[in-house]
């Protein structure tokens, strides 16, 4: 799954590793879901499969998955997690945030639910911009990136 796939550049990059496999993209704005769609073909990408809708919700009549990765949760992000290991106890899942309020909910998950090898990393990026005769590095948001699987 790719919950909160958002444009679907994350599913594109999955379903072209997974190309025997199905890519189920969930998405809830219409827009985003048809631009995932328009990549698709775009991207010769035919195993995926577009789910309109807000996790978890969305996700009740998927079959179960091996891999998960979360890009948005609308605030729903336990009742996400624990939708996916209850269609699967062992499935890998992936989390990223940008957010310290996410980064905290993400954190109680990891404590409060099933979850083992568990691992976070904080990415920061810099952009360069020229002033003067100089070029000055400006930092950019950082991301998280929680990384976890289901049991203990």
């Amino acid at each position: 799954y790719d919950v909160g796939a958002g444009t679907g550049s994350v599913t594109i990059e999955m379903a072209l590793q997974a190309s025997q496999g199905t890519v189920y993209a969930v998405e809830k704005k219409a827009e985003a879901a048809d631009l995932i769609e328009e990549n698709k073909r775009r991207f010769g990408t035919p195993n995926i499969q577009v789910v309109r809708g807000l996790a978890p919700g969305a996700l009740q009549e998927l079959p179960a998955p091996t891999h998960v990765f979360i890009g948005g949760s609308s605030g729903n992000l336990k009742e996400i997690l624990e939708a996916i290991l209850r269609k699967n106890p062992k499935a890998r899942i992936v989390m990223n945030a940008i957010t310290l309020e996410t980064v905290g909910e993400m954190n109680d998950c990891l404590k409060e639910l099933p979850l083992k090898d568990r691992e976070i990393v904080q990415l920061t990026v810099a952009r360069a911009k020229a002033l003067g005769g100089y070029q000055m590095m400006m930092g950019q948001n950082p991301v998280y990136i929680v990384s976890c699987t289901g049991g203990e």
